[in-house]
């Protein structure tokens, strides 16, 4: 009796071994099933966030490449403003160079005809008073 106790304890034992054997794989493979679950979340997320980043960081890019050009284009509105505004300034000094160039002109042109028109006066009035003369 004693024996086939011992056997019945020694089955169960063995019974026992075997069903926490059974027991280990599956929480074992379990377990794997969870870490692979979780390494694909983990994989996921961190796609997720890198595309995130990437996003943002473009979107940086972006604002400092639209920067950029505003600036840029301010500058070169600014820098045409300074060229219109010399060049009026030049095209107006010119403008009284010629004037002042015409004016000079024409006064010796004025001087040049007065002492034509004195000569000739001179030359008509002694051909007066030789023609007075002759008479």
């Amino acid at each position: 009796h004693e024996r086939e106790h011992d056997r019945e304890i020694s089955e169960l034992i063995t019974k026992h071994e075997e069903e926490m054997e059974k027991l280990r794989a599956e929480l074992h493979k379990e377990q794997q099933h969870l870490l692979d679950e979780l390494q694909q979340q983990m994989a996921a997320t961190h796609k997720t966030e890198i595309e995130q980043a990437q996003l943002q960081s473009q979107t940086l890019h972006s604002l400092e490449l639209e920067a950029l050009r505003l600036s840029l284009n301010n500058m070169h509105t600014s820098q045409l403003e300074l060229t219109q505004s010399n060049l009026r300034k030049e095209k107006e000094t010119a403008l009284v160079e010629l004037r002042e160039m015409l004016n000079d002109k024409r006064a010796q042109e004025v001087a040049i005809l007065q002492s034509r028109h004195q000569l000739e006066w001179e030359k008509i009035k002694e051909q007066c008073l030789k023609e007075k003369e002759d008479l």
